[in-house]
């Protein structure tokens, strides 16, 4: 599973059919269901201060359809079984990813992964560039864990990305393997402590992907409804200026 990231899915096991609603279905109720974490910012917060790129996305999908958005909060993958919810964003764009879920993807609308955060005066200038004298953060049980420690590079693990991120602004370690998004975030969070944030390695195939809207058992109307709306939302930019918000620059598909 390459997921890191809260509610970036890779296989969440969708079984129940009467969780699934057709276009029709969602402007009758008059409202689109998004499953989001309460407390993973910069993807979403039941604060709402700032709301969240997932909340802001979501509201943006929900106007575009002519409904309102509501917010099915989650702690665990699994309990979208019965939240009821009509889609998830931030999904894993990948047949095997998704091999296990009753997930429908939408067209992949950034491209992301993992990326060395070193800091502003570090010689690091890629994964390859690692070595015995290196220590990395990870994150306990992801596929960089494995791949860096197949290297035989130190590592140290950590349960969220931040930490590893404030370990390195702390100099504890020489680098954290972490997304493009967590650095960026915590970099427009903690300006006194910024990082640099190197070029993801696309020679990795585990370590890249591209991300789309996952939608819980869609007719074929919500999916074109889905794509057509992210196609405008590219266009015009509404995506970017979402994301930026949070200190993201996203990168195009691939």
């Amino acid at each position: 599973m390459k997921a890191i990231l809260p509610l970036m899915i890779a296989a969440v096991g969708l079984t129940s059919p009467a969780q699934a609603r057709s276009l029709n279905a969602i402007r009758e109720s008059g409202v689109l269901g998004l499953c989001a974490h309460p407390n993973s910012l910069p993807f979403a917060s039941k604060a709402g201060d700032p709301p969240g790129f997932q909340v802001e996305l979501g509201q943006a999908l929900a106007h575009e359809l002519g409904v309102s958005l509501r917010l099915d909060w989650i702690i665990t993958q699994y309990q979208m079984r019965s939240a009821g919810c009509d889609i998830v964003l931030d999904v894993i764009a990948d047949r095997e990813a998704q091999s296990e879920t009753n997930l429908r993807i939408s067209k992949p609308y950034y491209r992301t992964g993992v990326a060395l955060a070193v800091p502003a005066a570090s010689q690091l200038s890629s994964f390859r560039s690692l070595d015995e004298h290196t220590k990395v953060g990870v994150q306990v049980g992801s596929i960089a864990a494995m791949i860096i420690g197949q290297r035989h590079v130190p590592t140290s693990t950590f349960g969220f990305e931040v930490d590893s991120l404030d370990a390195l602004a702390s100099h504890e370690i020489d680098a954290a393997a972490v997304t493009p998004i967590a650095a960026s975030y915590f970099n427009l969070t903690h300006p006194d402590k910024a990082v640099r944030i190197l070029d993801r390695d696309e020679s990795e195939a585990d370590l890249n992907w591209n991300v789309a809207v996952g939608m819980v058992r869609p007719d074929d109307a919500l999916r074109g409804a889905i794509d057509a709306a992210l196609s405008k939302f590219r266009d015009d930019g509404t995506v970017e200026r979402i994301y930026q918000r949070y200190g993201v620059t996203l990168q195009a598909p691939k």
